[in-house]
């Protein structure tokens, strides 16, 4: 007789889990946490704290809910810090031209850091399902998620982005059904106060085609063409600094004035938060670019609204950039 099959263990399920569901249990946290590095410090960690507990497990919810209740209170214990994670824009108002200066930069742990669509969104999924989750890795969403107080950010992120029953996320935060939709409720009603206008979407062909225009005009450093691209009310920053301008004209000045050693740049495609962006290579001489910028490139109605510069090296090898350029 053919021998038995060997049972399945919670530690067979728990390794399948935690290989199947990865970049689900990364997004969640990224979005907890608007850092993709601290997200994977928390999905580590959660990891280990899951191991550790498996023979432990009761079965009293799902195994999934069990992994993801570890992983958001790995995110509350590294989210003890009163400062809330923020863009430029959502810090002051934009500074004119005329008295635009960097001034200090502040700590990595002060801004929304971007993150590689590819380790967060299935973007083989159908079509409408990838233009929605798109959209809730923004860079403007994720600094309106951290308005919301932790328990308030959970359940909107488990109801409304991973589409969890609110059963599920009740079962997960230790509470009743009713106090997950009160708790949404107050989400979206903080969410509505910091709310910004769609992008659009990236499987549109206009929206390829106006990103190949703008790194022909960027490499090139023709301002006159870059700015034709541009919304009348875009935006331009730079974290680690405070500094963003806005408009055509600011953009311009920034461009040819302080930003002038852009000039000569080069440009490698990478897809980041929903939308287009840029590993940008500044020239350090003749036939060799190093690393300078992380671009995020934002577009709405078609020209371009968002124009973010996440300043030096250390995301390039997070987002699979090379180290260099070499002609």
């Amino acid at each position: 007789m053919p021998g038995r099959a060997p049972a399945v263990t919670e530690g067979d399920q728990l390794e399948h889990l935690l290989e199947s569901d990865r970049r689900g249990l990364l997004g969640y946290c990224y979005r907890m946490l608007g850092s993709a590095s601290e997200a994977e410090d928390a999905v580590q960690e959660a990891q280990l704290r899951a191991w550790r507990g498996i023979e432990g497990f009761e079965r009293r919810s799902s195994l999934r809910g069990w992994v993801y209740r570890i992983a958001h209170h790995v995110c509350i214990d590294m989210h003890r810090s009163p400062q809330r994670r923020a863009r430029p824009m959502d810090l002051g108002p934009a500074s004119p031209m005329a008295s635009a200066i960097l001034g200090e930069p502040l700590s990595e742990q002060a801004w929304v850091r971007p993150i590689g669509d590819d380790r967060v969104l299935d973007t083989a999924a159908d079509p409408a399902d990838v233009v929605v989750a798109r959209e809730s890795v923004r860079l403007a969403f994720v600094a309106a998620l951290q308005y919301l107080p932790p328990r308030q950010r959970s359940a909107l992120i488990l109801c409304e982005v991973l589409r969890w029953q609110a059963v599920e996320v009740a079962d997960l935060l230790d509470t009743s059904v009713a106090a997950v939709n009160s708790a949404l409720q107050r989400a979206r009603a903080t969410l509505s106060e910091h709310r910004t206008q769609a992008l659009d979407p990236r499987l549109q062909p206009e929206h390829e085609a106006l990103l190949a225009r703008y790194v022909d005009a960027f490499e090139r450093y023709d301002m006159s063409a870059l700015v034709e691209l541009l919304r009348e009310d875009v935006v331009l920053s730079m974290p680690p600094y405070r500094l963003w301008l806005q408009g055509p004209t600011d953009l311009l000045g920034w461009f040819t004035g302080p930003g002038s050693g852009c000039r000569g740049s080069r440009l490698l495609p990478v897809d980041i938060n929903g939308t287009g962006g840029f590993g940008s290579y500044k020239a350090a001489r003749p036939g060799l670019w190093e690393p300078w910028a992380v671009q995020v490139i934002e577009v709405r109605d078609g020209r371009i609204s968002g124009h973010h510069n996440f300043l030096g090296p250390d995301l390039f090898a997070e987002l699979g950039l090379p180290p260099r350029i070499e002609a």
